[in-house]
């Protein structure tokens, strides 16, 4: 069950593999899994065949209740959070450690839980969230305080406490890796988390809080509340023993987190949100094929569900048509198919509302625009929400399409003349989550990144990230950076002790 590479693995033995993944369907709660208060549960359905895969306990208020309860009892008992560091270390270097051995399960889940490609998710999301939880965890004993300068007879120590409770929402577009995101650094610094996972993924989250008892964590310093935004997100949202909340999401949702911190306690919130991140292309790249083919990738990848997608491609006028040519060529490698088909270019979109909205983008964009490759909805053995990689060109600025987070495989291209207009245009957008620029110019390269509004810049690649380097945005894409040593900020507190002697 756990292969320790996909190198040879076919169709068929990731058939064999998922037959024999089990589920867990019970919200986690002070160590135990348990059914919701109200008994009722909703479906998790795979959507590359439509089928029913599991029933997963559906909380609401009284169970992100008694979740809450048991992380802050947790919390103020100190077990967790006043322990040695070098035990947080060895727990969550241990969790590290379980999810590497565990990898091709909670790929599987991933995979069967919301779409994506397996091949993917067994390469790319375990590694990286196994990865991080050891990289906080080797982190942990090297978070020193500061003395600051004072009068003689007196002495001033600042440390950096934890919080207490940490709510954790998270999407379901990456959702082991956005757990990690979130969970890693919170317990890294002290707190307990109650994590709700996106009712459309909530299979792996799940399954990680077993293995993290596993590893010694606890019980009730990692709970897990499966269920609706609406019900047990807005719980924990509104919860007035919740010190913080930290949510990936769309804009529209981090808003109302916003009004549910401003209801209850003012508890702090920390949003990383939506984006249209722009991928600028100059006449003077060196490899355009190259910069053609990562175009196709920073869209196309992971069916375009992923919040920095480089979804609006500027192209200098100069190269538009020939670039254009490489796209719809490199396009072709990612039609979309079975997840479980490593051959398959693209996995399935999430749900069947997600599909349907998607569809509905590439309607309004053919009244705009020119559909230069895609468009189509295939099915798979008669089954699955599916969208072929889709390419308009002859976009403009202002259409929809180009302004308008899709969350899909779906590429809108415009043309520019100068680097003026290429910032300008760039830049003319409610977001500023990330963007890609191309040039065989260094001077272009420093001149150009500066003047971007993005969180991360990635220059002569795309969506460039790491676990030493933070992740977020400005504008409508939110506040506060997960990963790196900076996402530690979020969950903690300067405290500064005074000693008079």
């Amino acid at each position: 069950m756990n292969p320790t590479s996909t190198e040879n693995l076919q169709l068929a033995d990731w058939r064999r593999l998922a037959a024999q993944v089990v589920p867990r369907t019970l919200a986690h709660i002070g160590g135990r899994s348990v059914p919701a208060r109200s008994g009722r549960t909703f479906v998790a359905i795979n959507p590359a065949t439509e089928a029913v895969i599991a029933e997963v306990a559906s909380c609401d208020a009284p169970d992100v209740d008694d979740a809450v309860r048991a992380a802050r009892n947790a919390f103020e008992s100190g077990v967790w959070s006043r322990c040695a560091p070098a035990e947080r270390k060895r727990v969550l270097c241990r969790l590290g450690e379980l999810i590497a051995s565990h990898g091709a399960e909670l790929a599987l889940l991933d995979s069967l839980n919301m779409g994506k490609r397996v091949a993917d998710a067994f390469s790319i999301d375990v590694p990286a969230a196994g990865g991080l939880f050891s990289w906080y965890g080797e982190a942990v004993d090297k978070l020193n305080g500061e003395v600051a300068s004072t009068e003689p007879g007196n002495l001033a120590v600042v440390t950096r406490e934890p919080l207490g409770v940490v709510g954790a929402v998270v999407p379901w577009n990456f959702p082991l890796d956005m757990v990690a995101w979130k969970v890693a650094p919170a317990l890294a610094a002290g707190n307990s988390v109650v994590l709700k996972p996106a009712e459309q993924s909530p299979l792996s989250a799940l399954r990680l809080a077993e293995l993290a008892l596993e590893a010694g964590l606890p019980p009730g310093v990692l709970n897990v509340v499966p269920g609706y935004g609406e019900t047990a997100g807005r719980a924990l949202g509104l919860h007035p023993d919740v010190d913080v909340l930290a949510f990936t999401g769309s804009t529209a949702v981090g808003k109302k987190f916003l009004e549910y911190a401003a209801q209850s306690n003012m508890k702090q919130v920390w949003l990383e949100c939506g984006g249209k991140s722009p991928n600028l292309v100059f006449d003077d790249t060196d490899d355009l094929d190259l910069a053609a083919r990562k175009a196709c990738f920073g869209i196309f990848f992971n069916q375009g569900e992923v919040c920095s997608a480089n979804s609006r491609l500027l192209v200098q006028r100069s190269i538009h048509d020939a670039f254009v040519d490489r796209l719809i060529s490199h396009a072709a490698a990612f039609m979309p198919g079975d997840p479980l088909d490593p051959s398959s270019g693209m996995g399935a979109i999430v749900d069947e509302q997600q599909h349907r909205r998607v569809r509905e983008w590439i309607a309004r964009g053919r009244d705009s625009a020119t559909l230069a490759i895609g468009g189509g909805a295939p099915r798979v053995d008669g089954k699955g929400y599916f969208i072929e990689p889709t390419i308009f060109i002859d976009v403009k600025h202002d259409d929809a399409i180009a302004r308008e987070e899709i969350f899909g495989p779906v590429l809108s291209v415009m043309a520019f003349d100068t680097e003026d207009e290429a910032v300008r245009l760039a830049n003319d957008s409610i977001y500023g989550l990330a963007a890609s620029l191309w040039t065989g110019s260094l001077s272009r390269a420093h001149r150009v990144s500066g003047r971007l509004r993005a969180g991360t810049v990635s220059v002569n690649t795309v969506d460039a990230l790491s676990a030493q380097t933070p992740f977020g945005g400005f504008r409508q894409s939110g506040f506060g950076r997960d990963l790196s040593l900076h996402a530690i900020d979020k969950y903690t507190g300067l405290k500064t002790t005074w000693i008079s002697y």
